[in-house]
């Protein structure tokens, strides 16, 4: 466990590199080789990269990003990547991000209709 300093440290890095990667896939385009290292390195902070997000499973990826210590929010906030990244792009993560946004539904105990027409709104998409 970490201690609480630790812990808002470790949070406000996850929320940077979170900004980061969503402030990269915001304008939909098609990837290039430069929005690729960018993501790259931001991903890298998660021990991860396109191809390992392309390689997991749903549930394995759900407990690597809980082993990197992303809060409900932080959660959320990358199957918002997932879904932005898979628009007008070669990688479809759609189904990765539905799987978090249910966990968070289901684990936070706290119903959330943004996080539901989240959910539609990815499954509208496959």
């Amino acid at each position: 466990m970490l201690n609480k300093g630790l812990r808002d440290q470790e949070s406000i890095r996850i929320d940077n590199v979170l900004k980061t990667l969503l402030s990269i896939v915001f304008v939909p385009k098609f990837w290039d080789l430069e929005d690729k290292i960018k993501i790259e390195e931001q991903l890298k902070d998660f021990g991860l990269n396109i191809q390992s997000l392309i390689d997991l499973n749903e549930a394995d990826l759900i407990t690597h990003l809980l082993r990197c210590h992303l809060d409900w929010n932080q959660l959320e906030q990358f199957a918002d990547f997932l879904v932005i990244a898979s628009e007008d792009n070669p990688f479809d993560f759609s189904q990765k991000a539905i799987a978090i946004y249910k966990y968070v539904q289901q684990e936070s105990k706290v119903f959330s209709f943004g996080i539901n027409s989240k959910i539609a709104a990815a499954k509208a998409n496959l």
